[in-house]
């Protein structure tokens, strides 16, 4: 394989390997760190690429593994990531603080969530991977993942109407 084809082949998944590294590592210094080491590892594989039928589920799989490796090595469990800024015309600044306040929510309620829920979560919801697609890079049963992505939204949606309602379970 040559450079130009590694490049035609595997670039296209440096968006989706750099968002799932720094939604599993919470810190966007070791997700691009993370993403370089992928890329590594691929380019010393590229010979073994022809085996494969996913190569995008293969490089997740990857990369998942790894963030596993490093979260272990390091001990951490936090994920905290930055909100996103919102920049649109014609919302008020107090309309941008809300939804930004409820981003931030959103994704400390997702860094609560059980590792596998996270991720199915991830693969989901932010970048749009089939079921099927979800299997092949975590290697759980179709069954597991629908469940799993269940609970995870439902935990969520929980907790969110919960800090809507200032704490108060009556409306």
């Amino acid at each position: 394989m040559t450079a130009k084809v590694f490049l035609e082949q595997f670039m296209p998944y440096h968006d989706r390997i750099y968002r799932l590294s720094l939604r599993l590592l919470g810190n966007q210094a070791d997700a691009a760190d993370l993403v370089q080491d992928v890329y590594v590892k691929l380019w010393n594989m590229r010979h073994q690429m022809m085996h494969y039928n996913n190569t995008e589920a293969f490089a997740m799989t990857m990369t998942k593994n790894l963030c596993y490796d490093r979260l272990r090595s390091s001990e951490r469990r936090t994920i905290s990531l930055n909100p996103q800024q919102v920049i649109v015309e014609n919302i008020s600044p107090d309309k941008i603080l809300e939804y930004s306040e409820t981003h931030q929510s959103i994704e400390e309620f997702i860094s609560r969530l059980p590792e596998v829920q996270q991720l199915v979560m991830h693969l989901r919801d932010i970048e749009n991977y089939e079921f099927e697609h979800i299997a092949e890079v975590t290697g759980l049963n179709l069954n597991h993942i629908r469940v799993s992505l269940s609970r995870a939204r439902k935990s969520v949606r929980e907790q969110l109407v919960y800090k809507s309602n200032y704490g108060n379970t009556k409306n």
